[in-house]
């Protein structure tokens, strides 16, 4: 029987307490799943009534603009905070001292102030001064979500590629410096795409935050995003005398939880393919020189027989 430092393997009793344990455990969790189906159908949640209002055209083009909106303000605040996380990375790298304090100092500024109210100020801010910003000022609640996600995110990005850059060998970063690169090129040739390739599953586990986060623009009643969209619906909606909350709840989670699915697939997909793209110098295969003809026989010159031995003072001779 193997054995390991860290783990010893369970015996008998140890074998059959894990199976009881698990089978208590499952039980509960069924009794417990059991327990919320008979309360929704106890609540008259479960009836058909509150379900077929999703047959409605007017329902589902409601929901599908909800969901077009949010993958609208996930794709621009996604895409804002890795440029801007990129720039806060570089910025705290940096050899002066004085921009790296200032990099430093916003970075834990605003990973420190909870992103709603950052989302809020913004907000009111935006309103108080409409008519002088321009295009921002056109549609105030979706730059006022753009903005604090790509400010917040940015900053968690930031954080996560400045740990990728840091992980990277000192010996390849040394190597570009005796090559003649300046500091710029070593980060954006050499440290920032290894950075990115290391952190790559946790970089796509913060865009996932990202998406989620998108819901707070139900905070600053922002009315084509998805979950305001569900709270109206459920509002303006009567069926059995009773607003179907459930039932929304139940639909737009499960839509969120496919989102976030499918953008950590995509993730997994991408970090596969990276795993088996062929990068780097391949080495060529050794070859037989090349002669040319009569070089050899050129050099050897005439056949020569064994040499004669001689005195000490007599330079040795060559018989043929």
């Amino acid at each position: 029987m193997s054995s390991s430092v860290l783990f010893d393997s369970p015996g008998p009793k140890a074998r059959a307490r894990n199976v009881v344990y698990s089978i208590v455990g499952s039980l509960l969790v069924l009794g417990l799943i059991g327990f919320a189906v008979y309360r929704l159908y106890d609540g008259g949640w479960l009836a058909p009534e509150m379900w077929d209002i999703f047959n409605y055209a007017d329902v589902q083009a409601r929901i599908r603009t909800g969901v077009l909106t949010t993958l609208k303000v996930f794709a621009v605040a996604g895409v804002l905070s890795m440029a801007f996380g990129s720039l806060l990375a570089i910025g705290r790298l940096s050899d002066r001292r004085w921009l790296s304090a200032i990099v430093t100092g916003f970075i834990e500024l605003f990973r420190a102030v909870p992103l709603l109210i950052t989302i809020y100020t913004l907000w009111v801010v935006f309103l108080t001064y409409k008519e002088n910003l321009g295009v921002v000022g056109e549609n105030p609640e979706f730059w006022a979500l753009v903005i604090g996600l790509t400010v917040y995110n940015g900053c968690v990005q930031a954080e996560i590629l400045r740990a990728g850059v840091n992980a990277v060998p000192r010996g390849q970063v040394e190597a570009a410096y005796a090559l003649g690169l300046r500091k710029s090129q070593v980060m954006t040739t050499l440290q920032l795409p290894q950075a990115v390739r290391a952190m790559l599953p946790t970089i796509i586990s913060q865009l996932v935050v990202t998406l989620k986060d998108t819901s707070l623009g139900y905070i600053i009643t922002y009315n084509q995003e998805l979950l305001n969209t569900a709270r109206k619906l459920a509002n303006n909606t009567i069926v059995n005398d009773e607003n179907p909350y459930v039932p929304v709840v139940i639909v737009v989670g499960a839509i969120y939880v496919a989102m976030c699915l499918a953008l950590s697939g995509l993730a997994t997909w991408i970090e596969k393919r990276g795993r088996r793209a062929k990068t780097g110098i391949v080495v060529a295969g050794a070859v037989e020189p090349a002669e040319a003809p009569g070089v050899l026989d050129a050099a050897a010159g005439p056949a020569a027989g064994p040499a004669r031995p001689t005195g000490p003072d007599e330079p040795p001779t060559k018989t043929n």
